[in-house]
């Protein structure tokens, strides 16, 4: 899980734990849409491979070195955290890679995180890396070219389960919560992988953003294509997941190959400050389920917070405004009706409340 590494990560800053060249960041002191800008101006002119060229890279660098540690292909729509994977494909195995498949499990292929039919499969958005992951053939079909999002009723579809063997899910849009505004088919990866999506999105809307006024509509992407780009749902979604799912070691490390690779990096990955400093925070929409959460005292002056709630909680995650995880806690133990943090530092916190697949955040602050 990306939390083995997230003490790693609070111990340096962003221009040391990722080969960033010196000065690549230099003209990014705006705010806002001008920080987007300059981030486009930085990272527009790469040099594209082609989409012919992507099997190469997935095979020497999509490496599975942080899960299973088997040097199999990472495929983020089948890979299990925190389990031996349903099945694996092999780099070295050309046969592998789709071709035709029946069904989960029989090959791999590129999946376009923002679906090529939006760009009409014009380069060099086809083939550029930072957006191309190797996944597994009939996922990335069932996936199709549905958007991102917080699946609550799923939807059947021939020849495939829902959820897939590793719980990534197709289903109508949970239309409450911080997914609140959109009621159609999403598809939702698995929590391990949230924050990378978002993160796609948010490069490649910036990457793009001189050309995105003349492509195909799509529902993540407002109607008239300008300025912050993604329809506010999806964005609001887009958000909570960057916050939810930090920055991990396999991003860094992608972010790093993909440079050597074309020539450009994912400004949201280098700093994932940006996310916040052009799009700002994720709105705080509450949820009906969690109507008798408190959290007490808040602020706190004894570095203690103390959640109740009428609810079972799954899980609670502190994050920290950087979106590093401090505390990520699985089945929490209730101590006379009330959950209890301790021994926290002083900052501002956003905490994450998990139960029956349900989440809200909120704010925490610690004097």
């Amino acid at each position: 899980m990306k939390n083995i590494y997230a003490l790693a990560i609070l111990c340096c800053s962003f221009m040391g734990y990722a080969q960033i060249p010196a000065g690549y960041y230099n003209s990014a002191t705006g705010t806002g849409l001008t920080l987007k800008t300059q981030l486009y101006n930085i990272i527009k002119d790469h040099n594209d491979q082609g989409y012919n060229a992507i099997d190469n890279f997935f095979t020497t660098h999509d490496i599975d070195i942080y899960y299973e540690d088997d040097n199999t292909i990472l495929d983020p729509y089948s890979e299990r955290p925190d389990a031996a994977d349903a099945y694996n494909y092999q780099p070295d195995q050309p046969s592998d890679i789709c071709g035709n498949y029946n069904s989960e499990g029989d090959c791999y292929n590129p999946e376009h995180v923002i679906p090529q039919s939006i760009f009409s499969q014009a380069a060099p958005m086809r083939g550029d890396a930072h957006h191309l992951l190797p996944t597994d053939g009939r996922v990335n079909n069932f996936r199709s070219n549905y958007p991102f999002g917080v699946a609550g009723t799923l939807v059947s579809q021939s020849g495939i389960s829902n959820p897939t063997t590793n719980g990534s899910k197709l289903g109508n849009n949970l239309n409450s919560g911080y997914s609140a505004g959109y009621t159609g088919i999403v598809f939702e990866p698995i929590d391990e992988f949230k924050g990378d999506i978002a993160r796609i999105y948010f490069y490649f809307v910036t990457n793009y953003q001189n050309v995105i006024a003349g492509w195909n509509s799509y529902p993540m992407f407002t109607a008239n294509n300008s300025g912050t780009v993604l329809a506010q749902p999806f964005l609001n979604i887009l958000l909570t997941w960057n916050m939810m799912d930090p920055v991990s070691q396999k991003e860094i490390d992608r972010n790093n190959d993909v440079y050597a690779y074309q020539g450009n990096r994912n400004p949201f990955v280098d700093n994932n400050n940006y996310v916040t400093m052009i799009w700002g925070a994720p709105l705080g929409v509450e949820m009906n389920d969690f109507a008798n959460v408190s959290i007490y005292p808040n602020p706190s002056e004894n570095h203690q917070v103390n959640i109740k709630s009428d609810l079972v909680l799954d899980g609670i995650q502190l994050t920290n405004l950087n979106g590093q995880i401090i505390l990520n806690i699985n089945k929490p133990v209730l101590r006379d009706n009330v959950y209890t943090l301790e021994n926290l530092s002083q900052g501002f916190y956003l905490l994450k409340l998990t139960s029956d697949a349900r989440s809200i955040i909120k704010k925490v602050v610690v004097n």
